[in-house]
Parts: structure tokens; sequence; C-alpha cells
């Protein structure tokens, strides 16, 4: 590997394509640095549940000769990234984060993988997860390090994908989103996430958790970077008919432009109440940095019930949970760690009436969410209830705590349920060190404006310069 590689690991997608295309950079090359950068760091952090180091290395060596003759695909060609281990590669094992599917090998690639190879990106491998993308891990398996700080959470179940994106061991990760998942693991451990809307991103090859709450989406160290991931992976799917046949805008095409005059909804109370203070001022002085840029800061209020609405996610997240499994549930139980075990119990008692009454509720929530929303472009809150905690191994494979409070979403799970797309931004750091973080939040198909605000963000600010002290 030529020294020059060595320094890239924290460089953006952005940044290194100009140097691809032009042959400065070579694929190769980069690939191997990345499995470098892996085997010289993974084995305490974690990352990684498959290295998948000569199947990179061969998708490296044909980007390589690829771009040589001329033939250039866009600015994914040659970029390594990685795939939470939910997402099907065919001949390459897919666990799910669970041991049930320890030697389940698809045959056919998710819709996702891809199209993440049809763009010419190089697979690294696939990362590691909460056992059917819910609270625990399996026991049998590992869980990633937050690399920020040892012992601490790295962010429910895309940990693995926000682990490797913040420690330069893949240059954008996808990540699922059920009830946070992608914006826990952003927001802790400082990356983009960029959550699309319900649909925009195929889930055929994506194992469910949740079908009518999932979403896939990047996690990278730019929001332009986070745009060209998802516009690559964004479409219409034939094998998903929940997919959305919208046409697929070009995500970076705002990036740069000013933001001056987006109305921009913020709830401060719905910011401050029970969150730890630094981590809510960074949130706040978010918001007084897109006022500088020109934003029109609208004072909303969040749905007075929400923390009714809430109470029932977890009915209709386990009742889903538990169709999805029930080829393994409760046929194979014993096999499940002690957390989704439990999940997918709870999940088979509910009755039709329960999943009624919750969905109901659910539709309540996304009405007066929307009734929020109704004269804003987008709305801005924290991404996550609070930074980076420590963990023990009991808190991190079961069982599920008798405390777990579903109010600590509620930043994340309103928009889940609506199914419409945010963006979760790096905002500095803690009074402790670690991670805080803000999420713009905007209406159907608005992942553009998404792009473009965040893009305007970091240009005013140096958050997403900060890296984990590895």
């Amino acid at each position: 590997m030529s020294h020059r590689y060595s320094d890239l690991h924290y460089s953006t997608i952005t940044e290194l394509a100009p140097l691809i295309r032009s042959g400065e950079l070579s694929p190769v090359e980069l690939a191997e640095s990345q499995l470098t950068r892996i085997g010289e760091l993974d084995s305490r952090l974690r990352s990684y549940a498959l290295v998948m180091a000569d199947h990179a290395m061969d998708q490296a060596r044909v980007a390589e000769e690829e771009i040589s003759r001329g033939s250039y695909r866009g600015e994914l060609h040659g970029i390594p990234v990685a795939v939470k281990d939910l997402c099907y590669t065919s001949g390459f094992r897919t666990m799910g984060g669970s041991a049930v599917f320890s030697d389940f090998v698809p045959d056919f690639d998710s819709t996702v993988v891809k199209r993440l190879a049809d763009a010419g990106a190089v697979l690294l491998g696939k990362l590691n997860m909460t056992e059917g993308a819910m609270g625990g891990y399996n026991p049998k398996l590992d869980y990633p390090e937050n690399p920020w700080r040892e012992g601490h959470w790295s962010g429910a179940s895309s940990s693995g994908s926000g682990s490797a994106t913040a420690a330069g061991l893949a240059y954008a990760t996808l990540g699922s989103d059920t009830g946070g998942s992608i914006r826990h693991p952003a927001a802790v451990c400082g990356t983009v996430g960029l959550k699309p809307t319900w649909g925009r991103v195929s889930r055929y090859g994506v194992m469910d958790l949740a079908a009518s709450l999932d979403h896939v989406g990047p996690l990278t160290r730019s929001s332009r970077d986070a745009g060209l991931v998802l516009q690559a992976i964004s479409g219409l799917d034939p094998n998903d008919p929940t997919s959305l046949g919208d046409p697929v805008p070009d995500m970076v095409a705002d990036v740069g432009k000013s933001i001056a005059g987006i109305r921009v909804g913020h709830d401060e109370r719905y910011t401050t109440e029970d969150v730890e203070p630094s981590f809510a001022q960074a949130v706040l002085d978010g918001v007084a940095i897109l006022e500088s840029l020109g934003a029109e800061i609208v004072p909303v209020s969040m749905p007075e019930r929400l923390r009714d609405y809430l109470e029932v996610w977890p009915v209709i997240c386990a009742s889903e949970a538990a169709a999805a499994h029930a080829e393994t549930y409760p046929s194979r139980s014993k096999e499940y760690g002690p957390w989704f075990r439990e999940w997918l119990r709870r999940g088979s008692s509910y009755s039709s009436t329960d999943y009624a009454r919750a969905h109901e509720l659910r539709l309540q929530c996304n009405g007066e969410l929307q009734q929020t929303m109704r004269d804003i472009d987008l709305m801005v809150c924290p991404a996550t209830s609070r930074a980076a905690y420590p963990v023990t191994d009991d808190d991190m494979y079961g069982p599920i705590p008798e405390d777990r409070d579903p109010w600590a979403s509620r930043f994340t799970v309103p928009h889940d349920y609506a199914g419409l797309p945010t963006i979760t931004l790096p905002a500095g750091l803690t009074t402790d060190g670690l991670p805080a973080s803000l999420q713009l939040a905007g209406h159907r198909l608005s992942e553009p404006l998404l792009v473009q605000a965040g893009a305007a963000f970091e240009a005013a600010t140096d958050h997403h310069d900060l890296h984990p002290p590895l």
C-alpha cells in the first residue's frame, strides 16, 4: 500500500471521487488501505460482522480497469463502502444479528447492494447490528464499540454502521431505521445519517424488523456524500411493491445554494425538556447557525399526546417483527438471544385489536405531525435523547430492561410513523467530550432540501471535522 493512502481514511467521497476519476487515486490501493485499517482497528471496535476482502479487491480491480479506459460510472465508482448485515449479499452470509441465521447464505443481492455495485462502489463487508435490528444483541455475537469512548453505547441496531463510518473503516455505510436506528448511531458516533422517505429505497432482500416502519439509508461523513449514496440506492423496484415510483431527483444539485428564506420549525420545549443541558445546547446553537444563514425560525409545537402515541410503537413493531420471524419463532426460539426472544414473544401475544388500536394512534400522530409541519419547510430537533453512555454486557445482551421507556425515542419514532425523511448532523461535543447532534426533518420526498440544508450547516461549522481519538 502506498504511504500516501494512509491518511485518507477520514476523507469524504466528495473529496476522493475527483482523484479517482483523474487516475491520481487508485481504487485498488484505496481498498487495500481500508482493509488494512479494518485489520488494525476492528478487533477492538467490532463494527464488522464479515469482512469480504477478496470480493472487495475484485471489485476494486474491476473499477480501476473501467475507469482507466474511460468508463466512469459516477462519484461512487471505486469508493469502499459497507452495509448493515441485514442486506442480502449473494454468496455471503447474512445474519441479521442473529445466531438463528448464522448459516444463511442468500443466492441473490438485495436491491440496495445491487445498486451500490451498479454505481461502481467497492463492498468491504457486512456490519454488526442488534439482533433482528431491535434493541439487544445475540450473546453468541459481538456488539460494536463506540469509537469515541470504550464501553459506551454506539447507537442501537445500526451500531456497526455508525462505528465504522466514524472510525474511518468505510467511506459510507448503510443502516436501517425503524424507531431511530440510522439516527441514534449517527448521533452518538458523530456522523451524518440520512433516513429517506418510506418507500424511497427498496427493502427487497433486506431483513424486516417491522415492514411498515423500516427505512434503509446511508451514514456518511458529509451531507453531500449522504445524498450521493441515497441517489444511487433510490427508486422504484419491481421486486418491492412498496417502493415509490416518484422520479429520483439529483439529490446534490442544490448543495452550495443559500438556505435563506427556508422556514425551519422549532419547538424549544421539545428540544430541551428531559435532555442533558450541553446536548440540548448543541441543538440551540445549531438553530442559531441556521438563522444566521438566513433561515426563518418558526415556533411550532409537537403533538400534546406524543407520549401516548409513543407508547404504542412497541405494539406495532413487535407485532410486525413476530410476523417477519414466523418461520423461526417460536420453532427455534432457544437460538434467539434473551432480548429479541422476549420482543418476539410480546409481538406474538398482542391481539389484532391491540394492533388496530395502536395503528389508529399512529395515524393520529401522523395527522398531528402534519399539522405541526404545515407552514414550515423543515423542522429542527435533537436526533436522539442523549449522548453516548456507558453500557455493560448485561445491557447489550439482555433481557429487555424493565424500565425501558418509549419516551426516549420521542425524537425519532414520529418520523418513522409518518415515513418522513430526516438528516442527522454532527453538532459538536458535549461537556463530556462526546458527539452531539441535531436533526432536520422534512416533508415527503424532500431529501434534496435536507442535503442542501445539511451542507449549508456544515459549511458554517467544523463539527463534521471532529473525529474519535483512536
